[in-house]
């Protein structure tokens, strides 16, 4: 059979048509990145027909020069030395802003500058819970995000010993962080987690919404994974869950405190809730929201979360699974108990 030639203004055309003929519809490839980061894992997927597994990791580690605490040359460690004021960059002020966002929104129960207090209760490294309540009461004076200000690129502090410590949403802004390379990079289809915290866009591999399981609060010392239930994500947008199942501290009494700190006392909080998931636009978002809704009961939590129009799922002290509305709509699986 003879293959007659289109052409345009003398040019061949039929190589072109075959070359637009066999790449429709052909879907790009899925790509698993996965490791450790920050001391957690990560997994991120997306669909693209480039290598950019270099690319994101350069994006994480910036974020780690900027707001690792462990890192005594980063620049939040630099901040935290600093006694009034230090040009900082992209990285921290969009932490400050958000953090700023989530103190308002949680009448400022939401602190990421409780630092001496956290490592006044052992959080730290090297170092162990106290109970000293004139220690603590000095502390408090060290403390409050509303002392700290921020005017362009550099942020000025009231008190010079005031520090921050972003760990409360600093897995959130990496996965947003990730994701953003991806998107400059033509990816629509991608699933970004670090440490359980989420940032989603698209749809995954099979062509259909990201579905996610979201971990029962197993208390244990090693990390367990056992599914609460699967939702659908409404991507795009970002998912976190907080919680003191984890990460706590036991008193020679045998009785438990967390490791979220409350602002007002300076001690652990005391809450009825186990763990709090928040879904967000982003993952920088739903992580301090998360985290603010572990500093207070539940009932003002969904109060706080339905006032920003959050989907949000607590899981309580008696084992019993609170949700609103948003989020009750994105359920497609519950674990049987």
């Amino acid at each position: 059979m003879r293959l007659k030639y289109l052409c345009v203004s003398g040019i061949p055309f039929l190589c072109l048509i075959l070359a637009v003929l066999t790449g429709c519809g052909r879907p790009a490839p899925a790509r698993l990145m996965q490791g450790m980061i920050w001391n957690t894992t990560f997994k991120i997927t997306y669909l693209s027909e480039h290598n950019l597994n270099d690319s994101v990791m350069i994006a994480l580690n910036e974020v780690g020069r900027s707001l690792s605490v462990f890192d005594t040359a980063s620049l939040v460690s630099r901040v935290n030395r600093a006694e009034r004021a230090i040009a900082v960059d992209s990285a921290f002020c969009v932490v400050w802003r958000e953090s700023m966002a989530a103190h308002q929104a949680s009448s400022g129960r939401f602190d990421p500058t409780l630092s001496p207090l956290i490592t006044a209760w052992g959080f730290g490294p090297g170092h162990y819970p106290t109970a000293d309540t004139l220690r603590l009461d000095s502390l408090l004076r060290m403390v409050g995000l509303t002392k700290s200000h921020l005017r362009g690129d550099t942020l000025y502090k009231d008190v010079p010993s005031l520090q921050f410590n972003f760990s409360a949403l600093a897995k959130g802004f990496g996965c947003d962080q990730a994701a953003e390379v991806l998107k400059r990079n033509g990816v629509k289809d991608f699933l970004v987690e670090i440490g359980g915290e989420i940032t989603a866009a698209g749809n995954s591999p099979r062509g259909t919404d990201w579905r996610v399981s979201v971990d029962k609060p197993v208390t244990s010392d090693e990390i367990t994974h056992s599914s609460q239930l699967v939702i659908n994500l409404p991507a795009p947008c970002g998912m976190a869950t907080s919680g003191n199942y984890r990460n706590f501290h036991t008193t020679t009494s045998g009785s438990r405190f967390g490791h979220t700190i409350d602002p007002v006392s300076g001690r652990p909080c005391v809450t009825d809730i186990l763990s709090a998931t928040v879904i967000a636009p982003t993952c920088v978002q739903a992580d301090a929201l998360a985290t603010a809704c572990m500093t207070m009961a539940s009932q003002s939590a969904m109060a706080m979360a339905d006032s920003l129009s959050r989907p949000v799922m607590l899981v309580l002290a008696d084992s019993s699974v609170c949700m609103n509305e948003s989020f009750s709509a994105l359920v497609r699986e519950k674990t049987r108990q």
